[in-house]
């Protein structure tokens, strides 16, 4: 049955094509919620999944998002013909990976075409999501899901080759080795283009960190002119059409808290794909609390790294890191930022001049600037050299920010307490995980003056009044919630050499 309707737009973006029908009119054409119509507006047919309601339209009416009124270019009052429409295909073939089957590449194909166009619900791709946690994937399929994500969007076309490539799989907080790596690769005379994401759960993304030196947020033509400048760059890679299917999995992956392991391999090897890696270093920070808790997980990330790369035509190569505290003492976008640069001067904290110099090392190995077992050594003369920090001042000029920027130009949060101990004794934890809540509660990321500076390493001995660590904000309000939150939390914890004693009592009692 079709129905001419008049528009009613509403100034909202749901991220998907929704439309509303009274519910009359929604009876009379046979539909319930989240089925779908096909809607046609100024000749041009779209499908949309329907919401039904008995207030906020009236009969005759349909009322659409600002997703569908983009693209059917609609206003309000433009009347146009609605019919009922079929589910797509991929439905199927989520409710077959539900069952525990395995799907060949045209269906996942068409599942990563229905997600790109917004034509599967919120629900049918939670459902996918969700099959994909609990029944996994084999690593053909794997290899299939990953090339249709990196096909749905942009592929860089670099002049100069081969390209190569990093990423951390995440968890520890002040990683920010990429500011690091990235110039001594790049200086090496080595192609690496490094899109970085922002922080979803964490104090601050790469991108987040390197936007505080230079715009992040380029198109793919704007990317290719950049590194074939410069050989390198840092930008984020949600401003540009990579691999766009894997950020709408990643939206559904988050208020679930699950993270399928064949889907965040996916993830990662997809964006490689997508702008032409040829060799890519894999960081596996191993901790208690990091996404690889042991050497048997990180075995495992590893294997099946290395297997997809080979399915999809990339070299990879894994480094099991610690990750049982932060990198460096910086956490935080502004403090982050300053901490690169001051290592890239060649004074920065041993951890992480440490972690960048062994996987910048890795790629310049496999690119040949360096024998077998000499690259850290070859990483470590670029950065001592001088050529790293040149050439990140390149890569910042050519991105549209300051080559000349110093450590001692970056504004942090002009509010800051120092938290002391209370007690004497050595530092044997440090909680990544309340570090990152502590540092978020000051404000950061969204606050790039915002974040935690850590005075002490575990392993420390500390007197009472010591200065344990130092919270920036650029709130005062924001301060306070980040302190109360540190006394709760407890980030950095002390012991002393008694640890216990067995049994604790008491023998004889004073009368």
């Amino acid at each position: 049955m079709e129905k001419k309707l008049s528009v009613r737009s509403w100034d909202i973006k749901v991220g998907r094509l929704e439309v509303m029908l009274d519910d009359e009119d929604a009876r009379d054409m046979g539909l319930h919620p989240k089925d779908r119509v096909k809607m046609f507006a100024n000749g041009k047919p779209v499908v949309a999944i329907v919401s039904i309601s008995k207030n906020l339209v009236r009969k005759g009416e349909i009322g659409v998002t600002g997703d569908v009124s983009e693209v059917c270019k609609l206003n309000d009052g433009d009347v146009v013909s609605v019919i009922p429409a079929e589910k797509p295909k991929s439905v199927e073939y989520i409710r077959k990976k539900m069952n525990g089957e395995a799907l060949e590449e045209r269906e996942y194909e068409a599942i990563v075409r229905d997600v790109i166009t917004n034509h599967l619900s919120e629900i049918e791709l939670t459902a996918f999501v969700s099959a994909l946690y609990i029944n996994e994937m084999t690593m053909d399929e794997t290899a299939s899901l990953t090339r249709q994500i990196a096909r749905t969007g942009e592929m860089l076309e670099l002049k100069k080759k081969p390209v190569f490539d990093k990423h951390s799989i995440g968890g520890v907080p002040g990683n920010k080795i990429t500011l690091l790596i990235v110039p001594i690769v790049a200086a090496a005379g080595l192609t690496i283009p490094k899109t970085s994401s922002r922080a979803i759960t964490s104090a601050s993304g790469t991108a987040d960190t390197m936007e505080v030196l230079a715009p992040v947020n380029f198109n793919a033509g704007e990317i290719e002119n950049i590194v074939n400048k410069t050989d390198g760059i840092i930008c984020w890679g949600g401003g540009v059409n990579l691999a766009p299917a894997d950020d709408i999995f990643i939206q559904v992956e988050y208020p679930l808290a699950i993270d399928p392991h064949n889907l965040a391999i996916c993830s990662v090897m997809a964006k490689k794909f997508a702008v032409g890696a040829d060799f890519v270093a894999i960081d596996l920070p191993m901790g208690s609390e990091t996404k690889v808790r042991n050497m048997g997980e990180a075995k495992r990330f590893a294997r099946d790294f290395i297997e997809l790369g080979e399915r999809i035509g990339i070299n990879v190569e894994c480094a099991v890191t610690y990750g049982d505290k932060p990198i460096g003492r910086a956490v935080g976008p502004a403090l982050e930022a300053r901490e690169g640069l001051i290592a890239l001067e060649g004074r920065g904290p041993g951890s992480l001049i440490e972690k960048s110099t062994d996987i910048a090392g890795m790629i310049l190995e496999a690119g040949g600037v360096a024998r077998k077992g000499a690259g850290k050594s070859v990483a470590m003369e670029y950065l001592e050299s001088g050529k790293a920090v040149q050439k990140m001042r390149e890569i910042i000029e050519a991105q549209g920010g300051d080559p000349n920027v110093g450590a001692k130009d970056i504004a942090v949060g002009e509010f800051s307490e120092k938290i002391y101990s209370s007690d004497r004794g050595y530092v044997t934890h440090i909680s990544n995980k309340a570090i990152v809540k502590v540092a978020r509660a000051a404000g950061s990321p969204k606050d790039k003056g915002a974040g935690i500076l850590l005075h002490v390493s575990k392993g420390a001995k500390v007197k009472r009044g010591d200065v344990l660590y130092e919270i920036y904000s650029e709130s005062e309000y924001k301060l306070d919630q980040a302190i109360k939150l540190a006394k709760q939390l407890s980030p950095v914890v002390l012991e002393g050499m008694l640890l216990k004693r067995i049994p604790d009592f008491t023998v004889f009692e004073n009368e």
